[in-house]
């Protein structure tokens, strides 16, 4: 028979082994190895008792094998070339049975070989990770201290499954990524590897080679604990042990009949002790006492996951797994959630799975790909933030965000998520022109995916921990955002009423000579009250980007703002809905939020400020001490006594609970004029005890009252058989209950 056609000048000459090892040492110096757990370490030569053993160790003059038991020689490596590559054939009792002994200019050192250890994912984790099904990713993905075959040290996993190569740079190899090439388990597109004998405290970056062919050094998207600027590296801790489910009170504190008063706080500019940010340490020493003794339920921390940009108030995450650094290590955050329900309150976190920053060092084209974004910029690209937009419809960018949600409420104790922008996320042509958006495979502009994702996330919060309240900022009117997801609602227990807030405080921003003309923006709210599980929220949105404080957005001189402010929070605490209050609004910060400083705490020398303070730690107390005052989520819990004297900017209203006892009538009259012998029907006789009044002395007002009572009259008024014949203090807001039901 003739040879074939293709000449031995054309066929490619098969390299000899010399040639092969020259080319595996040029592929790891240069960090294009794609299989370095295929050249590496231990392999057994076919039908021998010897295995092949290659050790990438550079910088080292010579390397000799071990064994492990008696660490006796058992054989020396030969040198390939200058780059660092070593390799020999030796003979083991067993695949893991040798240590390597490595000289250098700096010294002789015994270390154990990465390359010897089999994988850290299991089959299991492998398909559910690659499903998206792994509920809890962070068990198996980012750095994880472990014993295998008896040796401790240190897994690392990175999902990037279109990289070229990935490599591990830390402290631990001088930040030379060229040491340690990772094994890519393309069943899931992670790449692992295991480090022997490294410990907590370490740090490290992923050197990814994309597919686009750009080198990048990333952050862990799993990292329990990060660097601040400008080193941006995780930092290995142990996974935090679980923490207890939420108990029988803390859930009950989270239900929905339960009263609710949020005291939202930027940890960074609620106090700085000294000038200096504060820690953990001093915020469970003060905040913790503070918002207690004020009588919040609940403490709302805007984002504290690790963030590049302070002045993005967290609401930038890179890191979302890791507390900042900026206030102190993940174990002083886990002692502050602790110090938090020793005082019996409730600790809720902001979440911002709608969108991320384009940082380097973040999951921008994590792999030189969209990974965990859209590539088309019309969904991928936030215009409003110059940030980028997650994929809802990868089933491993779903997992990565709803295992986060779970991770902070298993393994830190967290009550509650406010997931912040939910309206961005639910509309695909939010904040866009026409044909600047995508439209869903039905043509319309509603983001399906991130709705199956925010139905998903609510769906196994619930059932993984049962009783933490998920709450959504969510600006539209978007349909059952509050509804159970199997009634085609989103799953989200509250809502924030965007509307009341925008309603109120254009209405409380204007002369009260003017207020007779917008008598309804006060009322409007009844309308859809019950429409949704709301919370009244006067939050940090209200007090930047030029809009003031909310005392600085009152009409009048200090004190008419001073009045103002104390009828709008009794107004606030007296409608139904959940409250939430911004920091610093309970004395009537003056000046706008600033970052960078601290709350204006001076102004409680002052007794107008002081007496704005001691109100709101009044509302609180009858608030949570007042079954009528929570019925929030029942019509019957609310009836109008009068709506309509526009003329007089007077509002009266009765708060029902469901005992026949339990009233409370709230009048408030929103001109600066007293007004002596105002009639206003009430549901029952005998006296009206006054439990509020805006405009007393205790409050810094001009004490213009009733006396601390009002005998009913058998005087039908306003629908009803009984009425009150009132003194309504100027500016003012008076909250009376009938003396059986006190």
């Amino acid at each position: 028979m003739k040879d074939s056609p293709r000449t031995a000048a054309s066929a490619k000459k098969k390299p000899s082994a010399a040639e092969a090892e020259l080319h595996i040492a040029a592929a790891l110096r240069d960090g294009l190895c794609a299989d370095p757990f295929g050249v590496l370490g231990p392999h057994q030569l076919d039908k021998s008792p010897l295995y092949r053993l290659r050790a990438y160790v550079p910088g080292s003059e010579a390397v000799t094998v071990l064994a492990r038991e008696t660490r006796a020689p058992l054989a020396p490596l030969k040198r390939i070339d200058d780059s660092g590559l070593f390799a020999g054939d030796v003979a083991l009792a067993e695949r893991g049975g040798y240590l390597l002994q490595v000289d250098s200019l700096l010294g002789r050192r015994v270390i154990d070989d990465p390359y010897r250890f089999g994988p850290w994912l299991g089959d299991t984790d492998a398909w559910l990770l690659n499903e998206g099904q792994h509920l809890r990713p962070w068990e198996k993905l980012g750095a994880h201290p472990a014993t295998i075959d008896g040796v401790a040290g240190v897994a690392f996993a990175v999902w990037a499954p279109n990289a070229r190569q990935v490599a591990l740079a830390g402290d631990f190899n001088l930040w030379n990524s060229r040491n340690h090439p990772m094994r890519l388990r393309r069943e899931c597109g992670v790449w692992e590897i295991f480090i022997p004998e490294l410990a907590p405290g370490a740090l490290y970056k992923f050197d990814i080679l994309g597919a686009d062919g750009h080198r990048q050094l990333k952050s862990d998207p799993y990292a329990f604990s990060a660097e601040l600027h400008p080193g941006h590296a995780a930092r290995v801790m142990d996974l935090p042990e679980p923490v207890e489910g939420l108990t029988a009170a803390r859930r009950q504190a989270n239900a929905l009949a339960a009263p609710m008063s949020i005291y939202e706080v930027h940890v960074g500019s609620w106090r700085r002790p000294g000038g200096a940010m504060p820690d953990w340490d001093y915020l469970a020493q003060h905040l913790v006492p503070y918002a207690a003794d004020m009588g919040f339920t609940h403490i709302e921390l805007m984002p504290v996951n690790e963030h590049p940009f302070y002045a993005s108030w967290g609401y930038q995450p890179t890191g979302l797994f890791a507390p900042t650094a900026r206030y102190g290590t993940p174990q002083q955050f886990r002692a502050f959630v602790a110090a938090v329900h020793a005082a019996g309150l409730q600790l809720v976190l902001d979440w911002v799975p709608g969108h991320f920053p384009n940082d380097a060092h973040g999951l921008v084209r994590f792999d030189g790909t969209a990974l965990y974004e859209h590539a088309d910029p019309r969904e991928g690209f936030h215009r409003d933030w110059n940030t980028l937009i997650y994929n809802y419809g990868r089933n491993e960018v779903r997992n990565f965000l709803v295992g986060n949600a779970l991770f902070w409420i298993e393994r830190y104790g967290i009550d509650g998520l406010r997931v912040d922008a939910v309206a961005s996320m639910l509309y695909r042509d939010y904040s866009r022109d026409e044909g600047e958006w995508v439209p869903n495979k039905h043509g319309g502009r509603e983001n399906l995916e991130a709705i199956e994702f925010l139905r998903n996330t609510n769906k196994v919060i619930g059932e993984q921990t049962p009783g933490t309240a998920m709450m959504a900022e969510e600006s539209t009117a978007f349909p059952g955002v509050t509804k159970p997801p199997w009634m085609q609602g989103l799953g989200f227990h509250y809502k924030w009423n965007m509307g009341w807030m925008h309603d109120t405080l254009a209405y409380f921003a204007l002369d009260p000579v003017h207020r007779k003309h917008h008598h309804g923006q006060v009322s409007f709210m009844m309308m859809y009250a019950y429409s949704e599980h709301f919370i009244l929220p006067l939050s940090h949105d209200e007090v930047v980007h030029g809009k003031g404080s909310l005392y600085g957005r009152m009409p009048g001189d200090a004190w008419q703002k001073r009045a103002n402010l104390k009828a709008l929070f009794a107004l606030m605490y007296a409608q139904p809905g959940r409250k939430l209050m911004f920091m610093g609004s309970e004395f009537g910060q003056q000046h706008e939020w600033n970052h960078d400083g601290e709350l204006d705490w001076g102004l409680l020398e002052d007794p107008g400020h002081a007496g704005v303070q001691r109100l709101v730690r009044d509302l609180n107390r009858l608030y949570r001490d007042r079954p009528a005052l929570h019925r929030d989520d029942d019509p019957a819990g609310f009836s109008w006594t009068e709506v309509d004297d526009s003329a007089h900017s007077v509002y009266g209203f009765v708060r029902h609970g469901h005992e026949p006892g339990q009233k409370m009538l709230v009048v408030c009259n929103l001109t600066p004029v007293p007004r002596h012998g105002y009639r206003m029907g009430v549901p029952l006789g005998g006296k009206w005890r006054e439990v509020l009044n805006t405009d007393s002395a205790h409050y810094a007002g001009s004490d213009v009252g009733n006396l601390g009572g009002v005998q009913a009259e058998a005087v039908p008024s306003h629908g009803l058989p009984h009425s009150l014949s009132l003194s309504l203090p100027p500016l003012g807001a008076l909250w009376l209950e009938p003396e059986a039901g006190a």
